[in-house]
Protein backbone atom coordinates (compact mmCIF):
# COMPACT_ATOMS: atom_id res chain seq x y z
CA UNK A 1 0.00 0.00 0.00
CA UNK A 2 1.25 3.50 -1.25
CA UNK A 3 0.42 6.20 1.86
CA UNK A 4 0.52 9.93 0.22
CA UNK A 5 -1.82 11.81 2.88
CA UNK A 6 -1.14 10.89 6.41
CA UNK A 7 -3.87 12.42 9.24
CA UNK A 8 -2.82 13.33 12.72
CA UNK A 9 -5.36 13.32 15.49
CA UNK A 10 -3.64 16.13 17.98
CA UNK A 11 -2.06 19.28 17.42
CA UNK A 12 -0.39 19.39 20.90
CA UNK A 13 3.24 18.82 21.47
CA UNK A 14 3.61 15.29 19.69
CA UNK A 15 0.78 15.99 17.41
CA UNK A 16 2.18 19.26 16.03
CA UNK A 17 6.17 17.40 15.53
CA UNK A 18 5.16 14.14 14.05
CA UNK A 19 2.71 16.50 11.50
CA UNK A 20 5.39 18.69 10.71
CA UNK A 21 7.74 16.09 10.27
CA UNK A 22 5.54 14.00 7.79
CA UNK A 23 4.42 17.38 5.88
CA UNK A 24 8.36 17.88 5.84
CA UNK A 25 8.70 14.77 4.37
CA UNK A 26 6.47 15.35 1.45
CA UNK A 27 3.37 14.00 2.55
CA UNK A 28 -0.38 16.08 2.21
CA UNK A 29 -0.61 16.18 6.11
CA UNK A 30 -4.06 16.56 8.12
CA UNK A 31 -4.27 17.31 11.52
CA UNK A 32 -7.38 17.45 13.72
CA UNK A 33 -7.96 18.80 16.85
CA UNK A 34 -11.09 19.01 19.00
CA UNK A 35 -11.48 22.74 18.59
CA UNK A 36 -10.13 25.94 16.64
CA UNK A 37 -8.30 27.30 19.12
CA UNK A 38 -6.18 24.50 20.19
CA UNK A 39 -5.92 23.50 16.49
CA UNK A 40 -4.62 27.19 16.24
CA UNK A 41 -2.39 26.75 18.93
CA UNK A 42 -0.92 23.75 17.42
CA UNK A 43 -0.49 24.98 13.80
CA UNK A 44 1.46 27.97 15.40
CA UNK A 45 3.58 25.38 17.04
CA UNK A 46 4.81 23.99 13.74
CA UNK A 47 5.03 27.21 11.90
CA UNK A 48 7.32 28.60 14.50
CA UNK A 49 9.84 25.38 14.70
CA UNK A 50 9.67 25.67 10.93
CA UNK A 51 10.93 29.00 10.87
CA UNK A 52 13.27 27.86 13.49
CA UNK A 53 14.71 25.70 11.07
CA UNK A 54 15.04 28.42 8.76
CA UNK A 55 16.77 30.58 10.80
CA UNK A 56 19.13 28.10 11.41
CA UNK A 57 20.33 27.01 8.62
CA UNK A 58 18.64 23.77 8.50
CA UNK A 59 16.11 24.29 6.29
CA UNK A 60 15.38 26.10 3.23
CA UNK A 61 12.80 29.02 2.81
CA UNK A 62 11.34 27.34 -0.23
CA UNK A 63 10.64 24.08 1.31
CA UNK A 64 9.34 25.58 4.44
CA UNK A 65 6.88 27.09 2.71
CA UNK A 66 6.15 24.17 0.04
CA UNK A 67 5.59 21.71 4.03
CA UNK A 68 3.08 24.77 5.21
CA UNK A 69 1.38 24.34 1.89
CA UNK A 70 0.70 20.86 2.37
CA UNK A 71 -0.45 21.34 6.00
CA UNK A 72 -4.16 21.28 6.24
CA UNK A 73 -5.62 22.07 10.21
CA UNK A 74 -9.44 21.02 10.87
CA UNK A 75 -11.41 20.24 13.62
CA UNK A 76 -14.11 17.84 11.54
CA UNK A 77 -13.23 13.78 12.02
CA UNK A 78 -14.57 13.70 8.56
CA UNK A 79 -11.70 15.62 7.09
CA UNK A 80 -9.41 12.56 7.56
CA UNK A 81 -11.64 10.63 5.23
CA UNK A 82 -8.87 10.22 2.36
CA UNK A 83 -5.93 9.53 4.79
CA UNK A 84 -4.16 6.55 3.87
CA UNK A 85 -2.54 6.71 7.41
CA UNK A 86 -4.11 8.06 10.14
CA UNK A 87 -1.73 8.66 13.65
CA UNK A 88 -2.72 8.97 16.86
CA UNK A 89 -1.74 11.80 19.37
CA UNK A 90 -4.44 12.76 21.82
CA UNK A 91 -4.80 12.68 25.70
CA UNK A 92 -3.41 9.21 27.31
CA UNK A 93 -6.36 7.83 28.23
CA UNK A 94 -7.67 4.82 26.61
CA UNK A 95 -11.55 5.20 26.79
CA UNK A 96 -10.76 8.30 24.79
CA UNK A 97 -8.77 7.14 22.58
CA UNK A 98 -11.53 4.30 21.98
CA UNK A 99 -13.98 6.42 21.06
CA UNK A 100 -12.30 8.41 18.82
CA UNK A 101 -11.18 5.52 17.11
CA UNK A 102 -14.61 4.02 16.74
CA UNK A 103 -15.80 7.08 15.03
CA UNK A 104 -12.86 7.18 12.72
CA UNK A 105 -13.38 3.88 11.83
CA UNK A 106 -16.36 4.23 10.16
CA UNK A 107 -14.96 7.78 8.01
CA UNK A 108 -11.60 6.54 6.61
CA UNK A 109 -11.65 4.12 4.12
CA UNK A 110 -11.41 0.03 4.85
CA UNK A 111 -7.63 -0.06 3.57
CA UNK A 112 -6.29 2.88 5.67
CA UNK A 113 -3.98 2.11 8.35
CA UNK A 114 -4.35 3.84 11.80
CA UNK A 115 -1.78 3.73 14.15
CA UNK A 116 -1.22 5.31 18.22
CA UNK A 117 1.50 7.67 19.71
CA UNK A 118 0.69 6.18 23.24
CA UNK A 119 3.73 5.40 25.40
CA UNK A 120 2.19 3.40 27.80
CA UNK A 121 -1.14 1.57 26.90
CA UNK A 122 -1.42 -2.04 25.20
CA UNK A 123 -2.15 -1.31 21.13
CA UNK A 124 -4.13 -4.61 21.18
CA UNK A 125 -7.21 -2.68 23.43
CA UNK A 126 -7.09 0.08 20.74
CA UNK A 127 -7.31 -1.84 17.83
CA UNK A 128 -10.22 -4.31 19.18
CA UNK A 129 -12.19 -0.64 19.32
CA UNK A 130 -12.21 -0.67 15.27
CA UNK A 131 -13.06 -3.06 12.64
CA UNK A 132 -9.31 -3.03 11.39
CA UNK A 133 -7.40 -4.50 14.14
CA UNK A 134 -5.00 -6.29 11.58
CA UNK A 135 -4.23 -2.59 9.75
CA UNK A 136 -3.70 -1.22 13.07
CA UNK A 137 0.28 -0.34 14.43
CA UNK A 138 1.89 1.78 17.25
CA UNK A 139 4.10 4.03 16.40
CA UNK A 140 5.32 5.79 19.03
CA UNK A 141 7.52 8.58 18.15
CA UNK A 142 9.80 10.46 20.82
CA UNK A 143 9.82 14.47 21.85
CA UNK A 144 11.34 17.10 20.33
CA UNK A 145 9.78 14.97 17.43
CA UNK A 146 11.80 16.58 14.69
CA UNK A 147 14.51 16.03 16.36
CA UNK A 148 14.79 12.61 18.07
CA UNK A 149 15.33 9.99 15.16
CA UNK A 150 13.81 6.61 17.03
CA UNK A 151 10.09 5.54 16.16
CA UNK A 152 9.06 2.58 18.29
CA UNK A 153 6.68 0.25 15.54
CA UNK A 154 4.63 -1.71 17.82
CA UNK A 155 3.00 -4.96 16.62
CA UNK A 156 0.02 -6.82 18.14
CA UNK A 157 -0.49 -10.52 17.78
CA UNK A 158 -3.51 -9.67 15.51
CA UNK A 159 -1.46 -7.31 12.75
CA UNK A 160 -0.96 -7.79 9.26
CA UNK A 161 2.26 -8.08 7.74
CA UNK A 162 1.13 -5.87 5.39
CA UNK A 163 0.40 -2.76 7.39
CA UNK A 164 3.35 -3.29 9.59
CA UNK A 165 5.65 -3.37 6.73
CA UNK A 166 4.15 -0.39 5.10
CA UNK A 167 4.18 1.41 8.69
CA UNK A 168 7.69 0.43 9.18
CA UNK A 169 8.72 1.46 5.52
CA UNK A 170 7.09 5.28 6.00
CA UNK A 171 8.93 5.95 9.58
CA UNK A 172 12.14 5.35 7.55
CA UNK A 173 10.98 7.80 4.30
CA UNK A 174 10.19 10.72 6.72
CA UNK A 175 13.89 10.02 8.00
CA UNK A 176 13.65 8.08 11.42
CA UNK A 177 15.15 4.92 12.45
CA UNK A 178 12.13 2.43 13.26
CA UNK A 179 12.59 -0.34 15.92
CA UNK A 180 10.06 -3.37 15.79
CA UNK A 181 8.50 -4.06 19.31
CA UNK A 182 6.13 -6.08 20.33
CA UNK A 183 2.71 -5.21 22.36
CA UNK A 184 3.13 -4.47 25.56
CA UNK A 185 3.39 -1.80 27.98
CA UNK A 186 6.01 0.34 27.70
CA UNK A 187 7.05 -0.76 24.72
CA UNK A 188 11.28 -1.49 24.28
CA UNK A 189 11.95 2.12 26.01
CA UNK A 190 9.60 2.96 28.29
CA UNK A 191 9.87 -0.80 29.52
CA UNK A 192 13.90 0.11 30.59
CA UNK A 193 13.72 3.68 31.36
CA UNK A 194 10.63 3.90 33.63
CA UNK A 195 11.84 1.40 36.44
CA UNK A 196 15.97 3.39 36.18
CA UNK A 197 13.77 6.37 36.59
CA UNK A 198 11.89 5.18 39.58
CA UNK A 199 14.78 3.68 41.03
CA UNK A 200 16.49 6.51 41.26
CA UNK A 201 13.92 8.32 42.98
CA UNK A 202 14.33 5.27 45.20
CA UNK A 203 17.92 5.72 45.57
CA UNK A 204 17.37 9.40 46.70
CA UNK A 205 14.50 8.59 49.22
CA UNK A 206 17.15 6.18 51.17
CA UNK A 207 19.63 8.56 51.34
CA UNK A 208 22.36 7.18 48.83
CA UNK A 209 22.80 10.06 47.12
CA UNK A 210 21.60 13.51 46.27
CA UNK A 211 19.66 14.65 43.17
CA UNK A 212 22.50 16.35 42.37
CA UNK A 213 25.33 13.88 42.94
CA UNK A 214 22.69 11.46 41.35
CA UNK A 215 22.60 13.00 38.50
CA UNK A 216 26.30 13.40 37.82
CA UNK A 217 27.07 10.22 38.60
CA UNK A 218 24.91 8.67 35.78
CA UNK A 219 26.14 11.18 33.08
CA UNK A 220 29.96 10.59 34.23
CA UNK A 221 30.12 6.97 35.21
CA UNK A 222 27.34 5.80 31.96
CA UNK A 223 27.84 8.18 29.48
CA UNK A 224 24.57 9.39 29.60
CA UNK A 225 23.25 12.92 27.72
CA UNK A 226 21.57 13.90 31.17
CA UNK A 227 20.94 12.39 35.00
CA UNK A 228 17.50 11.16 35.55
CA UNK A 229 16.37 13.68 37.72
CA UNK A 230 17.15 15.79 35.03
CA UNK A 231 15.31 13.68 32.85
CA UNK A 232 12.39 13.56 34.99
CA UNK A 233 11.91 17.16 35.15
CA UNK A 234 11.84 17.38 31.67
CA UNK A 235 9.65 14.74 31.22
CA UNK A 236 7.31 15.54 33.66
CA UNK A 237 6.86 14.51 36.89
CA UNK A 238 2.95 13.73 36.52
CA UNK A 239 3.78 12.47 33.27
CA UNK A 240 6.28 10.09 34.76
CA UNK A 241 3.82 8.91 37.57
CA UNK A 242 0.79 8.18 35.10
CA UNK A 243 3.24 5.87 32.72
CA UNK A 244 4.01 3.94 35.78
CA UNK A 245 0.80 3.66 37.20
CA UNK A 246 -0.21 2.04 33.94
CA UNK A 247 2.88 -0.39 33.65
CA UNK A 248 2.48 -1.20 37.46
CA UNK A 249 -1.43 -2.28 36.96
CA UNK A 250 -0.20 -4.30 33.47
CA UNK A 251 2.72 -6.21 35.28
CA UNK A 252 2.42 -5.97 39.11
CA UNK A 253 5.87 -5.65 39.81
CA UNK A 254 7.77 -3.48 42.29
CA UNK A 255 10.20 -1.70 39.66
CA UNK A 256 7.15 -0.20 38.33
CA UNK A 257 5.37 1.20 41.63
CA UNK A 258 5.91 4.74 41.92
CA UNK A 259 7.29 5.79 44.88
CA UNK A 260 5.66 8.06 47.72
CA UNK A 261 8.13 10.56 46.70
CA UNK A 262 7.14 11.22 43.32
CA UNK A 263 3.28 10.86 44.05
CA UNK A 264 4.01 13.54 46.71
CA UNK A 265 5.26 15.65 44.62
CA UNK A 266 3.02 15.46 41.93
CA UNK A 267 0.51 16.20 44.92
CA UNK A 268 2.38 19.41 45.18
CA UNK A 269 2.06 20.56 42.07
CA UNK A 270 6.17 19.88 41.22
CA UNK A 271 6.17 18.85 37.65
CA UNK A 272 9.22 19.54 36.41
CA UNK A 273 10.03 22.08 34.41
CA UNK A 274 6.13 22.74 33.35
CA UNK A 275 5.51 24.19 36.63
CA UNK A 276 8.46 25.95 37.18
CA UNK A 277 10.06 23.36 40.13
CA UNK A 278 10.53 19.72 40.20
CA UNK A 279 13.38 17.91 41.75
CA UNK A 280 15.28 21.00 40.13
CA UNK A 281 14.13 24.90 40.59
CA UNK A 282 14.00 26.44 37.54
CA UNK A 283 12.30 29.73 38.78
CA UNK A 284 15.80 31.06 38.53
CA UNK A 285 18.27 31.36 36.23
Amino acid sequence: MKIETVGVLGCGLMGAGIAEVCARSGYQTVVREIDQETLDKGLGRIHKSMDKAVAKGKMEESARDEAAGRLTGTTDLADLADCDLVIEAIIENVKIKKETFAKLDEVVGDDAIFASNTSSLTITELAMATERPDRFVGLHFFNPVPVMKLVEVVRTIVTGDDAFDTAYEFCESIGKQPIACRDNSGFIVNRLLVPYLLDAIRAHEEGVGSVEDIDKGMQLGTGYPMGPFTLLDFVGLDTTLYIAEIMFDEYREKRFAPPPLLKQMVQAGRLGRKSGRGFYDYSKK
